[in-house]
């Protein structure tokens, strides 16, 4: 079967075409910048219709992960025109042509796409987002639906891994870092995710791939945790200072978008419906801490 993934470098996509990639698929890796380490490279810019479609039409996917997505949310919050261009006019462009060609499209999108008002939002909870990175994943939802509608739509929140990917420097590995180096790191208090592990995201969505299960998924981390407790976890899974941990609130950084203060996510369909099921956080840093002993 073959598998073109877009936003291969990034921290989900170049996990995702590494199990892939174990499981004997034929990986296709779109990338339109930073290059990628697992599987055929494809280059092209999904803002770009023709590229898109020249990348569609050599590569005849018959499944598409779309993770390729700028998730920078306070720059999404500096430049409207560009998150649109890529978030949604980038969907738009790789919907058509996973239609055209006929291919199960999985869409990743985000927790941002809810209030964060409750927390605990669950696959049929109105979305509502509050910046405008959570508006363009939205709207990319819907372009995504409309477009294929037997596609699914994963949703997770506040992806982490063993690696860098794209030249950043994911939260847990940054924390991990600060704290090795007996650093202090100040930390909020005042918001809520379900922290996910990108290998066992990778994990759940191959089995989507699979089944080809279509509609709303929440595949994220089992756990609705605080910033500040997530870090705290990865000290005590690692075993560092947690002295050196500041509490502090949102307020004090002086971000340019507005956060959601819980978009935490219920994740009780697919933990009924998938073998590989959301993991619990200190179950998540048990393997993230196996993965970079690995390497």
């Amino acid at each position: 079967m073959k598998l073109l993934v877009t936003g291969a470098s990034g921290l989900f996509g170049s996990k995702l075409a590494e199990t892939a990639l174990s499981t004997k698929l034929d990986v296709y890796s779109g990338f339109s910048r930073d290059t990628v380490l697992f599987g055929v490279p494809v280059k092209f810019d999904v803002s770009d219709k023709s590229q898109v479609d020249s990348a569609f039409a050599t590569v005849k996917p018959e499944v598409v992960v779309h993770a390729a997505s700028l998730t920078d949310v306070d720059k999404c919050e500096l430049d409207h025109s560009l998150a649109w261009k890529i978030n949604v006019e980038g969907t738009k462009n790789v919907a058509e042509a996973a239609a055209k060609q006929g291919a199960f499209l999985v869409y990743i999108s985000t927790d941002y796409v809810f209030s964060g008002e409750t927390g605990c939002f669950k696959e049929d909870d109105a979305p509502k987002p509050v910046n405008y990175y959570g508006l363009t994943k939205l709207r990319a939802e819907e372009t995504a639906k409309k477009l294929v509608p037997d596609c699914c739509i994963a949703r997770a929140s506040v992806i982490y891994g063993a690696a860098p990917a794209a030249g950043k420097v994911n939260f847990a590995l940054w924390l991990i870092n600060k704290l090795r180096n007996g650093e202090k790191a100040r930390i909020v208090t005042d918001q809520w995710n379900s922290p996910t592990l990108n290998t066992n995201l990778a994990d759940m969505v191959l089995e989507v791939v699979n089944h080809r299960l279509s509609g709303v998924f929440h595949l994220c981390g089992a756990s609705r945790v605080s910033r500040y407790e997530f870090a705290l976890q990865i000290a005590e899974t690692f075993g560092l200072e947690a002295g050196l941990i500041e509490r502090v609130d949102s307020s004090t950084l002086g971000l340019l978008a507005r956060r959601p203060k819980d978009s935490s996510l219920d994740v009780s369909k697919a933990t009924k419906l998938l073998k590989n099921k959301p993991l619990q956080l200190v179950d998540a840093l048990a393997l993230l801490k196996q993965e970079l002993t690995i390497t």
